[in-house]
């Protein structure tokens, strides 16, 4: 039987890194293919490879060849793609809010019925044709077991309905083969992920290849004929789904080697007899990350690390205790109740939050490096402003001279503190955030995804300017990573969060199984060694 897809030989770079090497996989068709990796593995762009994305084009192309119904293709556009067949289910929703659901199902492939007017001067003033495409997207919705109003506006839907219209506009395309569902059921409910799992094999049956892109390795295990294992974007396992267990997919996606050496030493070490922060019952309302149950004491001091697979709610601690999504629990900082939902008061009692979003909410990116590095201080402290009569003038002297000095203590990459942040690198740009951070003067500083998008030497600069103020100014650090081996680098202990909740507290030295067992939520809670 002819394959239905061939990726020979992959490999791409990104400006020097090399974030894909020599990767091939193939499918059958109607054979459900799970793909899995840590975030960074490479899964993205494999799949941004496939489907034709302008950012591979933009950046030099790639290397390798790829064919299709075992004919060699050139995918230059998603276009392109779609004329072959390929259809792809993005992370983020592609859909248009103030469109009906049936207007978003067949966007760009309107179905038009004739009218007295077009038949005299042509097909271009035909009418659409609603009834028809109704139905099309009736029965689209139907097949992967979604009953709605198809003349609903998108807008205001939930997110689990939003993920099957994105769905139902792949199957209703005629010549679809093959589908990417890049992970489809991260903000799905239990009950609507098995609901999908159900479309995925209904799919399956019609002879439609799925690439199934997942973190949640035990709807992988379910749902896929062979699964892809990815690590630093190299293939490291490929097989049957039946030869693989879900620990032994999670140590295989985790596994590095890990540099333990070099941390400096501190004047007390953290203890259990000293917490800073106790939080009891978490709960926290973030859209794809929510918090279910969490519980943890944070001692003074330490550099705690909080790792977890995508979607399992390791994001939603920090958002929650920094009051930026709805949260719920019993909470002590010092041995005081601490306030939820209260982001200005999380800043005022020392609680700084550094978002794993700096393009999105951490920068003000058409702002200086001197104005985002002030610019919360100004806000909550009244910091770098004096009087001048009646009002309060930014100090502008005291705001160069704090930047020059955290551009030095960080090695910030610029031309001069009044650069625009937009021109900075994303190394330099993450360093800003961080120095915008330490300006606040925490107790606790909660940074998530600290080195996501740079490159290999800012990472390194910033996690050990992270290691450098907790040791030289005894802030506790808690970070939020997917990269569990920088996890593993710098922190006293790692608190691995599977389904919402704490699966283990595991020290650095631990082996990958159990950190495997831990992520895939199989393994008891283990106490870090003092």
């Amino acid at each position: 039987m002819e394959k239905a897809l061939e990726m020979r030989n992959i490999s791409k770079s990104f400006y020097g890194n090399q974030v894909l090497k020599n990767v091939s996989i193939d499918l059958m068709p109607g054979e459900v293919h799970g793909l899995v990796g840590e975030n960074g593995a490479g899964k993205s762009t494999l799949m941004n490879i496939l489907f034709g994305m302008p950012v591979i084009h933009s950046t030099g192309g790639f290397e390798g060849e790829i064919f299709v119904g075992g004919q060699k293709v050139e995918i230059d556009s998603p276009r392109k793609a779609m004329e072959l067949g390929i259809g792809m289910v993005h992370q983020e929703f592609m859909l248009l809010p103030g469109f009906t659901i049936t207007e978003n199902i067949k966007l760009n492939r309107e179905i038009t019925k004739s009218n007295f007017v077009s038949k005299l001067l042509g097909k271009s003033l035909e009418t659409l044709d609603f009834s028809k495409m109704r139905r099309d997207a009736k029965e689209a919705l139907a097949s992967i077991g979604m009953t709605v109003d198809e003349y609903l506006p998108v807008a205001g839907l939930p997110v689990g309905h939003k993920q099957f219209i994105e769905i139902a506009r792949e199957i209703d395309k005629k010549n679809l083969k093959l589908l990417v569902l890049d992970e489809p059921t991260a903000v799905l409910s239990e009950t609507e992920a098995e609901k999908l799992l159900d479309a995925i094999r209904f799919l399956s049956s019609k002879g439609i290849s799925v690439l199934f892109i997942s973190h949640r390795l035990i709807e992988v295990l379910k749902v896929s004929n062979r699964i892809t294992i990815l690590r630093d974007g190299a293939i490291v396992d490929q097989g049957p789904a039946s030869s693989f267990t879900i620990s032994e997919i999670a140590e295989k996606m985790v596994g590095r080697k890990i540099d333990m050496v070099g941390l400096p030493p501190r004047k007390t070490e953290p203890s259990d007899k000293d917490i800073i922060m106790s939080i009891r019952g978490l709960k926290v309302a973030m859209p794809g990350e929510s918090v279910k149950d969490f519980s943890i004491d944070i001692r003074r001091g330490e550099i705690l690390g909080i790792g977890g697979l995508a979607g399992h709610g390791k994001l939603g601690i920090a958002n929650g205790i920094a009051g930026i999504f709805p949260a719920s629990g019993e909470i002590t900082l010092d041995g005081k109740p601490y306030r939820l939902n209260n982001p200005a008061y999380a800043l005022n009692n020392g609680i700084v939050y550094l978002s794993e979003d700096r393009r999105g909410v951490g920068l003000l990116l058409n702002e200086s490096i001197e104005m985002n590095i002030a610019a919360t201080a100004i806000e909550a402290f009244d910091q770098f402003t004096k009087r001048f009569f009646l009002f309060k003038i930014y100090d502008t002297k005291s705001i160069r001279n704090h930047a020059l000095e955290m551009i030095k203590e960080l090695d910030i990459r610029c031309k001069s503190p009044t650069q625009p942040v937009r021109r900075l690198s994303g190394g330099n740009q993450q360093k800003v955030c961080l120095a915008r951070a330490f300006t606040l003067k925490p107790r606790i500083l909660f940074v998530s995804e600290p080195t996501r998008g740079i490159d290999v030497g800012a990472k390194k600069l910033v996690l050990d300017h992270l290691v450098k103020m907790n040791r030289d100014h005894s802030i506790t650090i808690v970070m939020t990573s997917s990269e569990l081996a920088e996890l593993r680098t710098i922190c006293d202990r790692i608190a691995i969060v599977a389904e919402g909740r704490l699966a283990a507290i595991l020290p650095p030295n631990a082996t990958d199984a159990e950190f495997g067992l831990a992520m895939a939520g199989e393994l008891q809670e283990v106490k870090a060694s003092e």
